[in-house]
């Protein structure tokens, strides 16, 4: 039973579930595996430590499974995409479970937030923190209850959230992300956030929406565990991430340029 660490860039899937007729990261790493004449199907004894929805990126999704010896991190590498490389990897118990043995996840998300206050998004973050019933922000109606640990820093134009918890209910961190986004703009005032966390269900106009999916990434996972880095499949993800940031920065440029154009 061996465990992987997974990075994935999350814009060409519908998440990481597997899903019918649409791409996901868990299929696609089924079928690089029944490539590798590793499984059929799905691993015996897999599991993973969550999902995350679609446009959301990773850099410790992690997930476990029956293999032989020979699978390393790079062998794992060399039926999947670029999208996603796996680069580490721990033996691990027989009755270790991805999910369940997991004690935290964190998440990072990038809110472009120029007008930003942060004296307010650090005040919000503070009354958001702690354990409450988030039952306003996500469609879940079970397991709403969460303690959260959350920060936040400004990076130029940024607003750099960081959000650790055991688990997470659906959608939760984007729309605290926009919550706060709303309060630390201007858009709404600190109140907003008593009548969030009230028992009574916010309706209408009074909901709060997700913040945009691309910004948010998986970016760790706690086990008592010690995973060992793989040289050359770290490389292997330097190399296409490298390659990924400098595509979306031409882009950039080119939207900079129409934008400059038409004035």
């Amino acid at each position: 039973m061996r465990a992987f660490r997974v990075a994935y860039d999350g814009s060409p899937f519908y998440g990481f579930q597997r899903q019918p007729d649409v791409p996901t990261v868990e299929d696609t790493l089924f079928d690089s595996l029944c490539a590798l004449g590793v499984a059929d199907n799905v691993p015996e004894g897999y599991a993973a430590a969550g999902r995350t929805d679609a446009g959301v990126s990773a850099l410790a999704q992690t997930v476990a499974f029956e293999c032989p010896e020979w699978l390393s991190p790079s062998a794992f590498n060399s039926e999947l995409p670029g999208e996603i490389r796996v680069w580490a990897s721990a033996d691990v118990d027989p009755a270790f479970h991805a999910t369940h043995d997991a004690y935290y996840r964190e998440y990072v998300y990038h809110s472009h937030a120029p007008r930003a206050n942060l004296g307010l998004a650090k005040e919000a973050s503070r009354r958001l923190s702690g354990e409450h019933d988030f039952h306003n922000l996500t469609p879940d109606t079970e397991g709403t209850v969460r303690d959260l640990d959350i920060d936040v820093l400004q990076d130029d134009e940024y607003l750099v959230f960081t959000f650790r918890a055991s688990g997470f209910a659906r959608n939760l961190v984007r729309r605290i992300v926009s919550l706060i986004h709303a309060i630390a703009t201007g858009e709404e005032e600190m109140a907003k956030i008593d009548r969030v966390l009230a028992s009574e269900p916010l309706d209408g106009k009074e909901g709060v929406p997700c913040a945009p999916a691309y910004p948010l990434y998986l970016a760790d996972v706690g086990y008592d565990l010690e995973f060992a880095v793989d040289g050359a499949a770290t490389k292997s993800l330097h190399d296409v991430f490298g390659d990924l940031r400098v595509e979306r920065r031409t882009r950039s440029r080119v939207a900079r340029d129409i934008c400059r154009t038409i004035e």
